[in-house]
């Protein structure tokens, strides 16, 4: 509330000078009101959810065979990179392995051009030991954004570490 000093009145018969008064303002109404505004703004918003993704895993037993034919291969490597090839092992030659990125015009771009030559076809994810939890992630995400309908996240097998390995050199 606002406060305005009065000055004590002037004996009589002399007209008073005209005083300049100091305003003093008190904020303490416009704080409270601050503070019950923020407190109903903080308690009626809604926070941004998590969001998860889903992930069906099989149940436990025999494996599923895959066909040669109508399969991806993702190897996932240090550094952000992607190694991939179709069909499941191209041998000790590392000719027909290729290497992009998880760039929109990398990993998304192989996973589309795949999708419309193989509806039908599975991809599979081998995280190796320098890959980092992110990049499953990107892949995982990469696989949606896609419309992926069937892939697998499977172990790195001896064949696929050779493969890299003979790649390196």
């Amino acid at each position: 509330m606002a406060n305005l000093p009065t000055a004590a009145p002037a004996a009589r018969g002399i007209k008073p000078r005209a005083k300049k008064h100091a305003f003093h303002l008190d904020m303490t109404p416009m704080v409270d009101l601050a503070f019950l505004l923020l407190t109903f703004f903080m308690l009626t918003t809604t926070f941004s959810k998590p969001t998860v993704m889903q992930v069906a895993m099989p149940v436990k037993g025999p494996e599923t065979p895959v066909s040669e034919l109508q399969s991806l291969t993702l190897l996932l490597d240090k550094n952000q990179q992607v190694h991939y090839f179709f069909g499941l092992n191209p041998g000790p030659d590392a000719a027909g392995l290729r290497t992009t990125t998880f760039a929109a015009d990398g990993l998304r771009q192989v996973l589309l051009g795949f999708r419309a030559r193989q509806p039908e076809g599975v991809v599979l994810i081998k995280p190796t030991d320098e890959s980092t939890y992110q990049n499953m992630v990107d892949a995982l995400d990469e696989m949606n954004i896609t419309d992926q309908k069937k892939y697998a996240l499977v172990e790195l097998s001896a064949a696929d570490k050779a493969l890299l390995t003979a790649r390196a050199l």
